[in-house]
């Protein structure tokens, strides 16, 4: 009996089993929300942020879920809100609307996270924004502030605060996958960009929606600011 082919044999077959989807566990990788979010884009898979640029764990998460975006197939987008818990929380959404609106996050979320959190400037402030904007050099400081100037600025301000209270957002980060599944983050940043994939494979498959074909790292690079713009809607 020849046992090396079979051995052999196995070890693939455990090997290509150990790739294979693992579903997430409910109450330990994920909880359902009761109310679910309408998405922005129906025919996709929403990753959904809520946070806060004043929020430590923000802070720390916010660079990782940039990251591992760039990696989202084709039927996959990420969308952030800023959390508005109390009236003076608007400045700073506005802030986030004007990121998302100029099609800046990749470039200017860190920045503008490094000035509130480590740096504890008052970006809330209009003026103190519009100067702190136009002394930047690693995005351009012009067009976010045209996008925070812009007629919808504060009404896209004003619908993150309608988020908050409607689904009852208590504390950040929050992520919602599908606007049904809200991530179990336990400190493992990394661990949490597994189960959002794992999240995104359950909620295409629950929608009988065909898995895409995966992206090529070159072309990945060749996406630029247009990437990060399509990814912000």
């Amino acid at each position: 009996m020849k046992l090396k082919p079979l051995l052999l044999a196995a070890a693939v077959t455990f090997g290509l089993a150990a790739q294979a989807y693992a579903a997430p566990v409910e109450g330990q990788d994920y909880t359902v929300l009761a109310k679910p979010i309408p998405q922005t884009q129906a025919d996709k898979i929403e990753v959904l942020e809520f946070f806060g640029y004043f929020c430590v764990h923000c802070y720390h998460l916010d660079p990782v879920l940039l990251k591992h975006a760039r990696s989202f197939p084709a039927d996959t987008y990420l969308r952030t809100e800023h959390v508005v818990w109390q009236p003076d929380m608007l400045g700073l959404a506005r802030v986030a609307a004007a990121v998302n609106q100029s099609g800046l996050k990749y470039q200017a979320n860190p920045a503008v996270f490094e000035a509130v959190y480590a740096q504890k400037i008052n970006l809330a402030d209009s003026a103190t924004f519009k100067q702190w904007a136009e002394s930047q050099k690693s995005f351009d400081g012009k067009k976010l502030i045209a996008a925070y100037d812009s007629f919808s600025n504060q009404a896209q301000a004003k619908k993150m605060e309608e988020l908050t209270n409607t689904y009852q957002i208590s504390g950040t980060p929050t992520v919602i996958v599908g606007g049904k599944y809200q991530v179990k983050f336990t400190g493992d940043w990394q661990a949490g960009m597994k189960t959002i994939d794992e999240l995104v494979a359950k909620v295409r498959s629950e929608r009988g929606m065909k898995a895409p074909a995966a992206k090529a790292a070159s072309a990945l690079k060749s996406k630029g600011a247009s990437f990060a713009k399509t990814a912000n809607q």
